[in-house]
């Protein structure tokens, strides 16, 4: 993340705090002066004391665990057996991937969870989205008004404290995505001294997910990508942001047919296999037509990772090596 991004984050969140100018101007230097001797990078970012767990990779296992605690089902992704070979899971080719909403340990038992950014709209949660939006093009892509956030969350809130608009991340607007359906995606909106400040959430629990398209397809990525780049892991774990030109041709047209295609395998079991152990990891950003930046992550094994989504995707292999054979420095 750039100095200029990261301290343009940290503004909003303190100026959310109202704190005088002088505290606002330390804290924020601090913060910043903290991200630049972070390395390897574990994308945490602290804003208004609630830990935003906001990274896709080696820090991503745990988030998932942390926030539905050890003992409930909602940190696993279940399994469906499909009716070709419903005796065998393994070799099933049919089955589905279904994610259970998102649901936050009881402070009862005891567990204390770090926290993503959240927000609870239509008794759902939607978490930070791993498409993101400049400010200056989120004014373009604001829909109707869908209510104003509470905030009030914090990882000691029971559950009764996620109520409609209930969020974590301070008052401010919330609008549906032009373009997008508002059953997976939303945006927080506000504007203050004539700056924007805007983010993207989005529900990626509470779904079945029988292929790719169940998710990909809300992405509405097909003939709408004006540019591309990729990214080694190395550049990525290091924060050194070494983009490389992706074309978008023929290799990347046929991956995300592909990718709509691809059959879905719940996370939990290749996490613990460590698949995060390797390093053979490559990051793909794809610029769509309304400037929204969506993340990809693909790994050497053929497989690809869209957020927090507790689901891995299986591309065919012909269309995945194509395309991974194409990046290369």
């Amino acid at each position: 993340m750039k100095e200029d991004q990261f301290r343009t984050l940290y503004t909003k969140a303190v100026d959310s705090m109202k704190p005088g100018e002088e505290m606002k101007k330390e804290l924020i230097d601090k913060l910043v002066h903290q991200q630049e001797r972070k390395r390897p990078r574990k994308t945490v970012y602290i804003a208004a004391s609630i830990v935003l767990a906001a990274g896709i990779g080696l820090a991503a296992p745990n988030i998932w665990q942390q926030l539905n605690g050890q003992s409930t089902q909602g940190q696993i992704a279940q399994v469906t057996p499909g009716p070709s070979d419903a005796g065998n899971p393994s070799t099933d080719t049919s089955r589905s991937i279904i994610i259970p909403k998102l649901e936050l340990p009881d402070t009862k038992s005891g567990v204390k969870a770090d926290m993503i950014a959240l927000v609870v709209y239509k008794d759902n949660i939607y978490t930070q989205s791993a498409t993101r939006i400049d400010a200056a093009d989120a004014p373009a892509l604001r829909g109707d008004k869908l209510g104003r956030t509470t905030g009030g969350i914090d990882e000691w809130s029971g559950k009764d404290k996620y109520i409609e608009l209930a969020s974590n991340i301070g008052e401010t607007d919330i609008y549906s995505v032009k373009g997008y359906d508002s059953n997976f995606l939303i945006m927080s909106y506000s504007e203050i001294n004539g700056e924007v400040f805007a983010e993207l959430y989005e529900q990626t629990n509470g779904i079945t997910v029988n292929s790719g398209a169940d998710l990909f397809g809300k992405l509405n990525l097909e003939g709408r990508i004006t540019s591309a780049q990729w990214e080694s892991f190395d550049s990525w774990n290091n924060g050194l942001q070494k983009y490389t030109p992706l074309a978008v041709d023929e290799a990347l047209s046929g991956f995300l047919t592909a990718l709509n295609a691809a059959k879905p395998l719940a996370a939990e079991p290749l996490i613990e296999q460590g698949i995060y152990d390797s390093e053979e990891r490559k990051i793909i950003y794809l610029q769509l037509e309304d400037n929204a930046r969506v993340e990809l992550t693909l790994f050497g094994q053929g497989l690809v990772r869209y957020g927090q989504a507790p689901v891995f995707f299986e591309v065919e292999s012909g269309a995945f090596q194509k395309l991974w054979d194409s990046m290369k420095l």
